[in-house]
């Protein structure tokens, strides 16, 4: 996915950083406290780490259950009345269910109701987010998975691995530019193909991992960790506002939706981290009762806080240290109009405390 302040481009810096803070310390327990999209979860837990991992948007949180805290190979063997499985290994089963929801008959659901063109007609104001194919291809498979769950046809862990996989894929065909503020007028080139249930990654090894959908100054106060990675939104964009529609089709609770872009409320889920007012106190707040031995912050030279502001709350802890390294902007960056770009390029800070 093309997210917003994904670390996807900046994971050897940061492993290759921590490497050297940690040294032949034997840490254990990885912490990615702002998951996002998983890819620093998915990195660490590749390296061996048990990881803790966490996020306030459940469609983060569906990802993490699938790429963090799946890490067996899935059966599904509450389908094999719905689907022949016959001469097919056991790790290939999940392919074999994607394209089985593949073939699902479209549906006019919530999705093409409130996301598509559809029915309504020129004149009227509708969401252009998703083709109509793709968004009643994209009701029949999530209203199959929900009730595949509830029946107990499929375990939590094929649950996550199959809304995973939509969410992954329905984003591939959006209709936008890159976040779901807005929509494009007319539907572009790779939102005309059809949707995929390309299936996710699976990531086996032998660790339990732990992902959790909170807040992250409350859960600080319940986990301990060796190494804690703190994440957390830069600015004033709310993650909430720029991928509602993901979280609609993640949650799929038939919510009421406002306005032209079809916001769903998410009060309860705007971040501190978003505030110049707050941001300073909650981040306090967030190292001071952090139970690592090392804590790692990714934040750059636009943020709302300022390097002396962060390099003054983090050295209260312990010794305090940074990296640095510049790459390129969010793509979506070069799409915005309404956006005056400063800078084809941006300094992303590590800092870093060991913790007394």
């Amino acid at each position: 996915m093309n997210y917003i302040g994904s670390k996807y481009s900046l994971l050897s810096f940061l492993d290759e950083s921590i490497a050297k803070v940690i040294g032949n310390d034997d840490c254990k327990t990885f912490c990615d406290m702002f998951s996002g999209t998983a890819n620093v979860g998915k990195y660490f837990k590749k390296k061996g780490y048990q990881i803790i991992s966490n996020d306030l948007q459940y469609y983060s949180y569906v990802l993490s259950m699938q790429y963090i805290a799946n890490h067996k190979i899935l059966v599904f063997s509450g389908l094999e009345d719905d689907i022949d499985f016959s001469g097919i290994d056991s790790e290939c089963r999940k392919d074999v269910v994607c394209e089985y929801l593949d073939s699902l008959t479209p549906i006019k659901g919530f999705v093409y109701n409130n996301f598509c063109k559809g029915n309504h007609p020129d004149n009227e104001e509708y969401r252009l987010y998703f083709s109509d194919y793709n968004g009643c291809k994209c009701d029949a498979i999530r209203l199959k998975i929900e009730d595949w769950f509830k029946t107990e046809k499929v375990t939590e862990e094929e649950y996550y691995f199959l809304l995973a996989t939509l969410i992954e894929n329905i984003d591939k065909v959006a209709n936008t530019a890159s976040v779901y503020g807005a929509f494009l007028k007319k539907i572009k080139s790779s939102a005309q193909k059809p949707l995929i249930m390309k299936s996710a990654e699976m990531i086996y090894n032998t660790q339990t991992h732990l992902v959790y959908n909170k807040d992250a100054n409350d859960l600080i106060r319940e986990i301990k960790e060796d190494i804690l990675y703190l994440d957390p939104p830069y600015n004033q964009r709310q993650y909430c506002a720029n991928y509602h529609v993901l979280e609609t089709i993640a949650k799929y609770d038939n919510p009421i939706l406002k306005g032209k872009t079809g916001m769903r409320d998410y009060t309860i889920q705007k971040s501190d981290y978003c505030n110049k007012r707050k941001v300073k106190e909650t981040f306090t707040d967030l190292i001071n009762n952090a139970n690592a031995k090392y804590i790692f912050l990714s934040y750059n030279n636009e943020g709302l806080m300022s390097f002396d502001e962060i390099k003054n709350i983090m050295s209260k802890r312990g010794k305090y240290g940074c990296f640095e390294k510049k790459y390129s902007r969010f793509k979506a960056d070069n799409i915005s109009q309404k956006r005056r770009i400063k800078a084809d390029y941006t300094t992303e800070y590590l800092h870093y405390v060991i913790c007394e």
